[in-house]
């Protein structure tokens, strides 16, 4: 998880840094050192700490490790319009006193509080305002054992904390904690480390547990008190009352996993049957008129004939092959995206926790594997929520498996053109389960050989079932669109173009009458031989395959220009049969240049990148020759 940054709305001047969402300051996970060393490096002006209101127990933890901090801070009280529904309510005035900043209560679904917010923190960073209070320990606590124990430690370590530029009291209670990043900033010496040692050791004597339980006790104790006087706990919520009894289906012990196949099976029928199918054959219909309209013009204008085909037969029949796959992409995420603001996503993570630990992940993994169906750059990059590395790189070497969005358009080519139209949803809906079902097999190859052990345990708190936000599914739409349009006039025009120019020169830059003299016939053979056995040796094939490696969608929009912008060709490419076969090797090949960029970052070295595109390409080709030697025995 990455932080993005952008300015709030109606002040220009600002910049606002939106971090990954966490509960403690602790560095387990990718996701709090990115929100840690955030904190502590870029010295932010101030800090907007969105609490959850109808879990604040749990939430003001991370506010007490903030307020160590001593940096400018307000406290946004979320889903405030939640609690006092259901009867609950909170003192903002009593606890502002006691926490020592601004305590604002708002409903950022309803967009309620939200200016007052902004004004706060605005005027906090402006002025400067820090926390009036970051001691929080009782005295009278064990004989204050903690109290001592904090205040000897930031004595002990004073000078260094502020050479390192950490904020005293944090410091201190992260080295009794025992936080090995700090304590390398601190840079200790042999003695006062072994002061230190003596300090937590006495203090975890008299408390009878040891140094993290005891600092998380001081916290706990202190938020238990505070809640005590400000807080009116809200009865148990319609909402929640609804969730349990929707969930003893969704998530019941044998109606869990149906249900999940159920709904995805709807998706993807109504996807690509139904609506998306719908959609793209009235966006390809418009497409087409457009291209066919513009080739009259040219035609007309008298332009040269090789202009023509360049902009006809090369730019336009390239990217508008892609572009006519649009709708289905809108839709598939229109239905994810729903499923995901309803919070049944979460569930499914806490369903397949289970399945999942039998192949050595918990259900932890599901999540970047689930954002894999979307693209796998960010799933590759969501693993880093992931505390154990063990289970982060298996991740990361399982989530090519999951079919991208970007192979779409790649399957709505072959499905339209070699099945009818109410086996295609069939047709996608196994190219899914054959991409998982590989998955599977190789992350038990992977539990037996190089990632031995047990997954980490799996904790997860399952929020209430709510209505999906039109603004939040339109805002993912939008996104999703806006990613795929992008590609298409960048990538794939540069592709097009590309493919368009080797296409129709050959090595002397002659102008060819027939594209097998051409430089991308030349090319395309060399690597053919290596697909014939699969049922696809044309060279055209693999060129397309090759292109793909850039970019998927670039598969469709080569093969569209080989074929001179007539799909109705690839009938002399391949049957229903080996059509099926070529989605299958385009499912488990190669991730694109991005996603491998991504692996090579995460995975820190080019070894596991290459590793990655051996694995997928071998196991790419042997499922297909599999696949094909069956069909063949069969008489497909």
């Amino acid at each position: 998880m990455d932080r993005k940054t952008g300015s709030i709305k109606g002040h220009p001047d600002t910049e606002i840094t939106d971090l990954p969402g966490i509960y403690s300051m602790s560095p387990y996970s990718s996701e709090e050192i990115v929100s840690r060393n955030f904190v502590l490096d870029e010295k932010p002006s101030a800090i907007i700490n969105i609490v959850d209101a109808t879990n604040i127990e749990r939430n003001l933890y991370l506010t007490m490790q903030l307020l160590e901090m001593d940096i400018p801070m307000v406290v946004a009280m979320n889903m405030m319009d939640e609690v006092l529904g259901n009867q609950g309510s909170i003192d903002v005035n009593k606890m502002e006193s006691l926490l020592g900043v601004p305590v604002i209560p708002i409903s950022a679904a309803k967009n309620e509080g939200v200016d007052e917010l902004v004004d706060h923190a605005l005027h906090i960073a402006k002025y400067q305002e820090h926390p009036l209070r970051q001691d929080f320990c009782d005295k009278s606590d064990h004989d204050g054992a903690v109290h001592r124990c904090i205040h000897a430690v930031m004595h002990l370590i004073e000078d260094h904390a502020a050479q390192a530029d950490i904020p005293t009291r944090f410091a201190a209670t992260k080295a009794i904690e025992g936080d090995p990043l700090i304590l390398e900033k601190l840079k200790l010496d042999t003695n006062e480390t072994d002061m230190l040692e003596h300090i937590v050791q006495q203090m975890e004597t008299e408390r009878q547990v040891d140094r993290s339980a005891a600092i998380a006790d001081m916290r706990f104790d202190f938020i238990e008190r505070l809640c005590e006087q400000t807080v009116v706990k809200p009865k148990e919520s319609k909402e929640r009352i609804r969730s349990e009894k929707i969930d003893k289906i969704l998530t019941g012990k044998y109606t869990a996993i149906p249900c999940f196949v159920g709904i995805m099976a709807f998706v993807f029928v109504m996807t690509f049957n139904y609506l998306g199918a719908w959609l793209s054959d009235g966006m390809t219909m418009v497409v087409n008129w457009v291209i066919a309209l513009i080739g009259r013009g040219l035609e007309s204008a008298g332009v040269s004939s090789v202009l023509q085909s360049l902009v006809v037969d090369g730019i336009l029949s390239g990217i508008g092959s892609v572009i006519g796959f649009l709708p289905t992409i809108v839709t598939l995420f229109f239905f994810l995206s729903i499923l995901e603001d309803t919070g049944y996503m979460a569930r499914v993570a806490f369903v397949m926790d289970k399945l999942l630990r039998k192949i050595g992940l918990s259900g932890r993994s599901f999540v970047p594997m689930l954002i894999g169906f979307g693209c796998s750059v960010p799933a590759i990059m969501a693993t880093r929520t992931l505390s154990s590395e063990r289970d982060r790189k298996m991740t990361i070497l399982l989530t090519p498996f999951m079919s991208c969005s970007a192979k779409l358009p790649i399957y709505g080519l072959l499905t339209s053109a070699f099945f009818p139209k109410q086996w295609r949803g069939v047709v996608m809906i196994s190219l899914y389960f054959a991409g998982i079902l590989c998955g599977i097999l190789y992350a038990l190859i992977l539990k037996k050989t190089k990632y031995k052990g047990e997954p980490v345990p799996f904790v997860m708190e399952l929020p209430n079932y709510r209505l999906p936000s039109a603004k939040s599914v339109g805002q993912l739409i939008w996104e999703k669109a806006k990613d795929f349009i992008q590609k298409a006039f960048t990538i794939i025009f540069a592709a097009t173009l590309i493919v368009w120019f080797l296409q129709n020169f050959d090595a002397g830059l002659n102008l060819v009458t027939s594209t097998d003299q051409s430089l991308l016939a030349r090319i395309g053979s060399i690597v053919a031989p290596l697909f014939a056995p699969l049922g696809f040796g044309d060279w055209r094939v693999s060129t397309a395959l090759i292109t793909g490696f850039m970019a998927k969608e670039s598969v469709v929009s080569t093969l569209t220009v080989l074929l001179g912008g007539n799909t109705a060709l690839l009938q002399t490419l391949f049957t229903p049969f080996t059509a099926y076969v070529f989605l299958i090797f385009t499912l488990l090949y190669t991730p694109c240049v991005a996603a491998i960029a991504t692996v090579r970052r995460e995975m820190g070295t080019v070894r596991a990148a290459a590793g990655i595109v051996a694995v997928q390409c071998a196991t790419a080709w042997i499922v297909a020759f599999a696949v094909h030697g069956v069909g063949m025995m069969l008489g497909l």
